[in-house]
């Protein structure tokens, strides 16, 4: 028999509307890491449990950089989850990425500089320093249960894409963006990372379902990026990432991740170096 799971969701811009889950309550969780960005919301989606937690909280009042990644993924951890699932607005680095594209990323790019990316920093709740393995950057189950779950919806999807998480919350410049494209990315936006990484410290299951909503700023044609327009896209294909998360959940509840949990534990636990005693 197949180990119950639980399911965290975080929705970016847009996606943080608590109706998908049914049976809400509201939980308050106060993390070691300070507080998440909102309430965590849990309940259940097809009768699987899950965790909703809006990443810049639920009036969007959070910029990239001042997002609590840590905490946030350490209150989902605390509640049991063993997954997640997040939605993240990205700009199109690539032609062929349209505004409105679904694309499921396999890789990243870190352009921040700001940002916590350990829990093992030192302080007295986790012992030594984690030199976490990045490849693979996402859960490869996942990934394939997502993809295989767009394709049966008759969702056009990408199924792999690198994305560049920038500081923010500024959009990039031209030349930014054209170096972006020579680097051989597909997609930029603010959140990514740090999160990515914390969850595989965490030992999560973690993918991402990534929403193109303009061409950034690189094309010499057409219009540059701005809040607007991405809203807009954001708004008009929101129900094509909800109906694609609502309809993985019970696929990813129906397959015995058993042995991909013990081995994201198996990662972490051999990444840790203790401190040396005299």
């Amino acid at each position: 028999m197949n180990k119950p799971i639980k399911i965290g969701i975080i929705g970016g811009s847009g996606l943080d509307d608590s109706q998908i889950i049914e049976s809400r309550a509201e939980k308050v969780v106060n993390t070691h890491f300070g507080n998440p960005s909102d309430v965590l919301i849990e309940g259940k989606i097809a009768g699987v449990d899950c965790v909703l937690l809006a990443r810049h909280g639920r009036n969007h009042s959070i910029m990239p950089s001042n997002v609590n990644y840590r905490a946030n993924i350490w209150a989902l951890k605390e509640l049991g989850c063993t997954h997640l699932i997040v939605s993240t607005a990205t700009g199109s680095l690539q032609e062929n990425i349209r505004p409105g594209d679904i694309v499921i990323p396999d890789n990243f790019i870190d352009r921040t500089t700001k940002r916590a990316q350990t829990f093992y920093d030192g302080n007295e709740l986790l012992v030594g320093v984690c030199h976490i393995p990045m490849e693979p950057a996402f859960c490869s189950r996942s990934r394939e249960v997502l993809i295989e779950t767009a394709k049966e919806l008759g969702i056009p999807v990408h199924e792999r894409g690198t994305v560049v998480t920038i500081e923010g919350p500024r959009f990039s410049s031209k030349a930014e963006s054209k170096m972006f494209r020579q680097w051989g990315a597909d997609l930029v936006n603010m959140t990514l990372v740090p999160e990515v990484v914390l969850a595989k410290e965490a030992g999560l299951c973690y993918v991402a379902i990534a929403m193109a909503t303009d061409y950034d700023c690189w094309r010499d044609c057409g219009e540059n990026v701005n809040v607007a327009d991405v809203l807009a896209t954001f708004k008009k294909n929101i129900t094509k990432v909800t109906e694609l998360i609502t309809s993985a959940i019970p696929r990813m509840a129906a397959i015995d991740w058993t042995s991909t949990i013990d081995d994201l534990k198996s990662t972490v636990n051999s990444s840790i170096m203790l401190p040396h005693s005299n």
